[in-house]
């Protein structure tokens, strides 16, 4: 993997050309449905309403998040579909997507509470950006999950 930084794109789904759209439904099924071998319906409908955080570098798809006003999933804004091309791992993309999800998502709607539904096994990695457990694990897809605040 090539170490010059990732271009960074956050746009809204109608600004989504066809083949960005394919990479990260193809990037969000190989993670969340094939790696973590999980039936579940990755297209739940609310794509439409969110912003989407592109990660690219060399015109590839390496980290994505979905950026949901507040009022969708949660009543804050919430930061989801949390994913790191499998390949890309291990030199600290994830934090910088965190870091990267949370800076555009108060760009977007301003400084303000941000709520995620994480994998319970993650709760560390999480609390390293600022989120505190809030609330009892609950399955989701056959997966552990913890809601988590950030308060700012």
């Amino acid at each position: 993997m090539s170490s010059h930084p990732l271009n960074w794109r956050c746009l809204p789904f109608d600004a989504l050309h066809a083949r960005t759209l394919y990479a990260l439904l193809q990037l969000r099924t190989e993670v969340f449905v094939m790696e973590q071998t999980c039936v579940f319906q990755d297209m739940d409908g609310a794509d439409a309403q969110c912003f989407h955080l592109l990660g690219e570098r060399d015109g590839e798809l390496l980290a994505y998040a979905r950026l949901v006003p507040a009022g969708l999933k949660f009543t804050e804004a919430s930061i989801g579909r949390v994913v790191t091309l499998p390949a890309a791992r291990g030199g600290g993309l994830g934090h910088v997507l965190v870091r990267e999800s949370v800076q555009a998502l108060q760009g977007l709607w301003g400084v303000q509470p941000i709520r995620i539904g994480a994998q319970a096994r993650l709760q560390a990695f999480y609390q390293q950006h600022g989120f505190v457990p809030d609330g009892p694990i609950y399955i989701e897809d056959g997966i552990d999950h913890i809601e988590m605040v950030r308060a700012d």
